[in-house]
Formats: C-alpha cells, sequence, structure tokens
C-alpha cells in the first residue's frame, strides 16, 4: 500500500477505534495557533500545519485550528505569554526562547552537551521527561506536547576558520540561550537578531559568525556566499525539540477524545519533522560543500573547554534555582545512561557504517 494511503487509513482507523467516541455529535471547536517560526522556515513551520490537518481529519472537520506564522498574531517570541494568558489556546514554539523567565524551559528543547533527538524523545516520552516539563509549566498555565524535532544542529557559518579555542576571544557570534552563556565564558560575544536580519549583517561583517539550522535551512538563507568557513557539530543542539503549547484552562474543556486525537497528531509531526530533514539535510549539503563550502569540524581544545563551562553553569544555576535543579538531576543521570547505551552499540554501528561507506575524503566509496 502505499505510504501515504497506508498512514490515512491508520489515523482515520484510529479515529474510529477510540472507545466512547462519537465524533458526529461532538462539539464544534475552532482553535487559533500561534507559531514561532515564519513559512520561510517550511519544514518547521509545516509541523503545526500537520497537526491542524490532522485533527481536522480525525474529528470529521468538529475541531478546526488555524495556524498563524510568527509575528502575524503574537511576535514569535511572544508565543508562551500569549497561549499562558489566552490570547490563543494553541503554540508552536521553541522553549529555550524563554530561558531568560527560568533557565529551567531549556530541558524543553535542548541544552548544551544534552541529548540527541532520539534521546530526547526517549526522555520526554518514557524518561519522565514531559512530567516534569508539565509540572514546571503549570506554573504559566500550560501544558507542552512534543511536536517536531531537526535532529542534531550544525555549529554555524564563519567568515574567518576556528583553530582553536583562543580563536572565539572577541568573536561576534549570532547564538542566544544557555549556549551563548557558554561561548561568552569562552571569550565569544553573543549576538541577539532577528532572522531576517542575519545575513545582512554577516555580510557587512557586523557579526563575524552566526548559527543557525542545518544545510537545508542554512543554504536558503545563502549563509554560503558570505561566510565560507561551515562548522560541525552543534553541540548546544544535539536533538533540538519544538513543543506545542497547550492553555490548561482550554485543555481541560476539550472532551478526552479531543485531547487524545490532538496529542496524537502533535506526535506524528514530531516524527514526520525529523524524518524531513533527514531526508532534505544530505542533498542540501552535498550542493552546499560543491558550491565552495569549507566543512570544518570544531576543534578539540574548544569543545573540551565548553564542555567544561557548560556543566560549571549548570551547577551554578542548579545552586540557585530549585526549578532548574529538580529536572537537572535527573535529566543528567538519563543523559549518561543513554550516552553508555549509544556508545556500546550505535555508535559501533555507526562508525563501521561511516568508514565502511566514506573513504577518507568523505566521499562515497
Amino acid at each position: 500500500m502505499h505510504r501515504r494511503k497506508f498512514l490515512a487509513a491508520v489515523g482515520a482507523g484510529a479515529a474510529v477505534a477510540l472507545p466512547g467516541v462519537a465524533l458526529a455529535d461532538g462539539p464544534q471547536i475552532k482553535w487559533r495557533l500561534a507559531s514561532s517560526y515564519p513559512r520561510s522556515l517550511d519544514t518547521i513551520y509545516k509541523a503545526a500545519e500537520t497537526v491542524a490537518q490532522r485533527v481536522a481529519a480525525a474529528t470529521g472537520g468538529r475541531f478546526q485550528i488555524q495556524v498563524f506564522a510568527g509575528g502575524e498574531l503574537v511576535p514569535a517570541t511572544g508565543v508562551l505569554d500569549a497561549v499562558r494568558e489566552g490570547t490563543v489556546p494553541l503554540g508552536h514554539t521553541t522553549s529555550y526562547y524563554y530561558v531568560g523567565k527560568n533557565p529551567a524551559f531549556a530541558f524543553d528543547t535542548a541544552v548544551p552537551f544534552g541529548l540527541n533527538s532520539r534521546q530526547q524523545t526517549a526522555w520526554m516520552m518514557q524518561g519522565g521527561g514531559r512530567e516534569l516539563m508539565n509540572d514546571f509549566l503549570r506554573d504559566y498555565n500550560v501544558l507542552t506536547i512534543p511536536c517536531g524535532n531537526t535532529g542534531v544542529q550544525m555549529g554555524g557559518w564563519y567568515r574567518r576558520e576556528i583553530h582553536g579555542l583562543a580563536d572565539l576571544k572577541g568573536l561576534k557570534l549570532r547564538i542566544s540561550g544557555l549556549a551563548g552563556q557558554v561561548m561568552a565564558r569562552l571569550g565569544a560575544v553573543p549576538q541577539q537578531i532577528p532572522g531576517s536580519e542575519i545575513y545582512p549583517a554577516l555580510e557587512k561583517g557586523s557579526i563575524d559568525a552566526v548559527e543557525w539550522v542545518g544545510p537545508y535551512d542554512d543554504e536558503k538563507l545563502g549563509f554560503n556566499k558570505v561566510a565560507r568557513h561551515y562548522y560541525f557539530p552543534g553541540w548546544w543542539e544535539g536533538g533540538p525539540q519544538l513543543s506545542m503549547y497547550v492553555n490548561l484552562k482550554e485543555w481541560a474543556k476539550l472532551p478526552r477524545e479531543y485531547q487524545t486525537i490532538l496529542e496524537d497528531a502533535c506526535l506524528y509531526a514530531h516524527v514526520d519533522m525529523q524524518a524531513a530533514y533527514d531526508v532534505k539535510n544530505p542533498a542540501a549539503l552535498k550542493r552546499l560543500i560543491e558550491s565552495g563550502t569549507q566543512l570544518h569540524r570544531f576543534p578539540n581544545d574548544m569543545m573540551e573547554a565548553a564542555w567544561r563551562e557548560a556543566h560549571a553553569l549548570y551547577d551554578e544555576i542548579a545552586a540557585k534555582n530549585p526549578r532548574f535543579r529538580t529536572i537537572y538531576e535527573p535529566w543528567r543521570r538519563f543523559r549518561d545512561a543513554q550516552v553508555a547505551w549509544f556508545a556500546t552499540a550505535e555508535r559501533s554501528y555507526d562508525n563501521f557504517m561511516a568508514a565502511a561507506t566514506l573513504g577518507k575524503g568523505g566521499e562515497k566509496r
């Protein structure tokens, strides 16, 4: 059976099979959803539209969600407040945008030297992460549902090559959140610049480097035209999760069947986004390299120093912030156990496949 027809059949079957559902008699509900993302960031933005489409299909059109791009209803970083205050019942956003309110928000997305995408999903779905985050978010009148992941991101575009830790001194890098704090401890100068202003700032030399997402999204913005050095890995975003925020009071009003359908739609979009990036990024990276982009791994001394400073930062925050500490301690135990497991099986397999498939220069054998 064709993949799309199969998934549609599964989705339709799931809706029919829900116990106690009489969707034909269900209430008519129309919700607005504020996204933090522009339509041009199509793979991320599409997740919210996917949720809306699947919720409508599963309820026979009785539960309608209208999606608004970042800035159309509220500013991109205003989604949390909009959902909390009930301006909109739904918001698709990235929780680490709000670390200024409390650094604990980062655990709902990513922290430097944190989980990869599979581990983040495991943490949220089976490792107690979602319960911890929703306990924390109750103070903000918000429920969170995982709704997308880009996979590990790249380390960004640099106008000049980074040979070692010393080259970070005074470097003006577009980066924010906890990653920006770590970079500042390494001597860089973090800059917070809206997406629309990044390219001209990099072109003029107002900034020296920028981190964005990965090859597919970066290529569209043309960073390779003004900065030739492309670094990896994005150690601050090993598996950044996107989140669907739901206003708690509005959530409580939904029939239980609609709650289940909304959650299932979010989790479908969650997997679909990762799959889309895994398909789009390899071809985009190949095009970038063919156009003259120079690919570099971050120097070891920089990586090691960043690891030390990141964990020193976490310990300092945990000592002062009980909310952060409550999540950080079980999260760190979970991360360390995951790393040990992945090192045993996943890394051994991945390393062999890389060696068997790729030549010394990274070209296919």
